[in-house]
């Protein structure tokens, strides 16, 4: 049974989802291809060609990923309309573009200048990213703050997963502390920097100058912001969201709960893999979530 009958969130992934390959079965939709049309050969080119260390990096990562996403939801939008929206970390810029934050372009120059900024910041201050599984938030909060230098909580995914990000030495401090008390694993990320902490203010600071130079609009369906694991639709506020994400942890545990508070009864994922599907299952393991990657997946909306 589909579940277009039921009231849906859309969320979108972020970085760490992508894959060569990725966005290539949307040019089959006209809508969609326009956006690639849009985005400029380059990227498109690197959404299906790679090569994945190319695609890996940061600058390129999240302006894909965002491609890929806006061009699921213009695949799907004739068939399924969210009644809230949310996307993990730069996956917040694909919620908003379908939530009608800012055109296309607008979202990809933005997302592209976030992407450049984090990158620097990441070369200039170098840090690193941890999972911590097994141990519930409130523990992981509790030892990073037991911890010398910059170890944060950085993205609370599932009720059993956060990601904590911060100095390197301050993370290979914390990762036996995380197993004294109770941790199941720690695993270091491959990412080129410590997002969602302190050592992203330099392209917090940046990023306020952008979104300053964006038109936004007021948002047609509320997006659940990372930073407040609340709905928004004023532009000074998604504003202030965005430049405090840089810095702050994505509460995407909470944002779910949030969107079945406001009455979403399914979720659909929309862009490369189902990495938000496994996490919601976690959270909310009744509730049907569906991960839209490539035109017949479509079908699994149901008629």
């Amino acid at each position: 049974m589909g579940i277009l009958g039921k009231k849906l969130a859309f969320v979108f992934p972020g970085q760490g989802s992508q894959a060569v390959g990725m966005g290539e079965d949307f040019l089959k939709c006209p809508a969609s291809a326009r956006l690639f049309g849009e985005a400029g050969g380059a990227l498109s080119e690197l959404c299906f060609r790679g090569p994945g260390e190319l695609l890996g990096r940061t600058v390129n990562t999240q302006p894909a990923l965002y491609l890929v996403s806006c061009a699921a939801f213009e695949a799907v939008r004739e068939k399924a309309q969210p009644i809230v929206c949310a996307g993990h970390s730069a996956g917040e810029y694909a919620a908003l573009y379908a939530a009608g934050a800012f055109s296309f372009s607008e979202g990809l120059r933005l997302i592209g200048r976030r992407a450049a900024l984090m990158e620097e910041c990441a070369e200039a201050n170098p840090g690193a990213m941890a999972a911590v599984i097994g141990l519930g938030p409130e523990a992981v909060t509790e030892v990073c703050k037991n911890v010398k230098g910059v170890c944060v909580p950085a993205n609370f995914n599932s009720p059993l997963q956060t990601v904590v990000s911060g100095e390197k030495a301050a993370l290979s401090e914390a990762e036996p502390l995380f197993k004294e008390a109770g941790a199941r694993r720690v695993v270091f990320l491959r990412v080129s920097g410590g997002f969602h902490s302190p050592l992203m203010n330099d392209a917090a600071e940046g990023l306020a100058s952008a979104l300053e130079e964006t038109v936004f609009s007021p948002c047609a369906a509320p997006v659940v912001s990372n930073a407040e694991a609340l709905p928004e639709t004023e532009p000074e506020e998604v504003k202030r969201n965005l430049k405090k994400q840089l810095t702050g942890s994505v509460r995407w545990t909470e944002s779910v709960l949030k969107m079945k508070e406001m009455g979403a009864e399914a979720f659909v994922e929309l862009g490369s893999g189902s990495v938000l599907a496994g996490l919601i299952g976690k959270t909310l393991p009744d509730v049907p979530v569906v991960s839209i990657g490539c035109m017949a997946d479509i079908d699994k909306l149901g008629d």
